[in-house]
């Protein structure tokens, strides 16, 4: 029999991802935090003592693998809904016979939703007073941050899990577990893989091993065998079987607001490798190029400021460009945006400015504005004293003449201190010949 016939045969003609799916705890890879020898969720499974839980963390990591290992121990009675194709009906129809098995027969259902976060709020609602009264045992799998996507109420009343991507190590053992079986893998096969393929697989599927098998799989049915039979896995091979590698990257997850905080934090911090790195895993996760522009405009103020008045300049161009051109064009003046702000010198004092002037209008007794500050246009302004005795600047020296702008009681408040970076040194130098000129009057 060939490899082909073996994969068009059942069970082999699932894909080898399924088919290597571990089918007890012992054959169980990766989570060692949560699963392994000990671990509260290991004993819990063992001992057919499950509460509510939701499994959260990046595909190809094994939630709906741990999820199908308890529907194979557990005593109950185990169902199984995908929250993309289930609505509130299936909700009440698993429901319903889940309360009949446990006045009947005290037998517990255990409801497996994969993709829980699909659901939405009157769906997640449905399912609570099932999970609180105890007719179900809850298990959600989701790759979203369930902080993000799950209601409180469920929230609280179940046990989270976090799952991690899965080591090098652990992928690599998964493929060469793969290999060698001859039972669900291609054990009865003679499959040669070279090493800097086998690494390249590992790397690229990036913790994935729905990914990584998936990858094998392809390498191995497309690959011809050689005149001994033996089918032989080039790093070519592999490249071309998992071209493009896999970004966990949900725009509406903590991953869009993980990767954002670590480009801003990037630009912050004066790394310009950083910073097109973290610009280049949005846009080719299908960012919102207006998100990441929007985003550049608030630090070219908030962390160049008046360091780099520029700065500002450049992001709107960059902003401007995006909905000019569109991508992926715009994706080289938002990397030039990001590299002029990330390179430029660095300032905070512009929000630090603004922010401590607003808490002091927020926390502080209001003042009034100076008389001769006041709008002194309308009739009889002046006769109520409105306007009189501004001193206009550009009819002074320099174009400055000191005089009060603030609230007499605020008249000694500093809001803004410039640093001594940039564009800053020479704003300083102003202030302080604008000191000056008030300790000569």
């Amino acid at each position: 029999m060939d490899l082909f016939s073996m994969n068009n045969r059942s069970p082999k003609g699932t894909p080898l991802a399924s088919r290597m799916r571990p089918r007890t705890l012992d054959e169980f890879i990766g989570q060692a935090h949560i699963i392994g020898k000990g671990k509260l969720l290991r004993r819990a499974v063992e001992a057919d003592q499950l509460t509510p839980m939701i499994y959260f963390g990046p595909p190809g990591t094994g939630k709906t693998t741990l999820a199908r290992i308890i529907a194979h121990t557990t005593s109950g009675i185990f169902e199984q809904l995908n929250a993309v194709s289930s609505g509130v009906k299936d909700i009440r129809e698993v429901t319903t016979n889940a309360k009949e098995q446990l006045l009947m027969n005290e037998t517990k259902t255990i409801l497996f939703i994969d993709e829980i976060h699909r659901f939405n709020k009157s769906q997640q609602d449905a399912l609570l007073p099932f999970v609180e009264d105890g007719t179900i045992v809850l298990i959600g799998a989701t790759t979203e941050n369930p902080m993000f996507e799950i209601n409180r109420a469920l929230l609280s009343r179940s046990r989270l899990f976090e799952f991690h991507s899965l080591t090098n190590d652990d992928v690599k053992h998964v493929l060469q577990q793969a290999i060698q079986d001859k039972e669900r893998g291609y054990g009865e096969y003679a499959i040669e893989i070279a090493e800097d393929a086998l690494a390249h697989l590992v790397d690229v599927a990036t913790g994935d091993a729905r990914t990584a098998l998936n990858a094998l799989e392809l390498a191995v049915l497309t690959t011809s065998p050689a005149d001994n039979g033996e089918i032989q896995i080039s790093l070519e091979a592999a490249e071309e079987s998992i071209q493009r590698r896999v970004v966990h990257y949900d725009k509406n997850g903590d991953e869009h607001y993980d990767v954002i905080s670590a480009f801003i934090k990037s630009i912050r911090g004066s790394d310009p490798d950083a910073t097109l790195y973290w610009l280049a895993k949005m846009i080719y996760a299908g960012e919102d190029p207006r998100f990441i522009a929007r985003r550049l405009f608030v630090h070219a103020a908030e962390d160049v400021g008046l360091a780099d008045p520029n700065a500002l300049l450049i992001a709107e161009a960059a902003a401007r460009a995006v909905d000019f051109i569109g991508m992926p064009e715009a994706r080289i003046p938002l990397a030039e945006a990001a590299l002029y702000l990330a390179t430029a010198p660095k300032s905070n004092r512009v929000i630090t400015g603004i922010d401590a002037a607003l808490r002091t209008v927020e926390k502080e007794k209001g003042g009034l504005v100076p008389a001769h500050l006041r709008d002194g246009h309308y009739p009889g302004a002046k006769e109520l004293g409105r306007g009189l005795d501004y001193k206009y600047p550009h009819d002074y020296e320099g174009g400055y003449v000191p005089q009060a702008y603030l609230p007499e009681h605020l008249s000694k408040r500093t809001f803004y201190q410039p640093t001594d970076r940039g564009y800053e040194k020479t704003v300083q130098k102003r202030l302080d010949y604008f000191l000056q000129r008030k300790k000569d009057v």
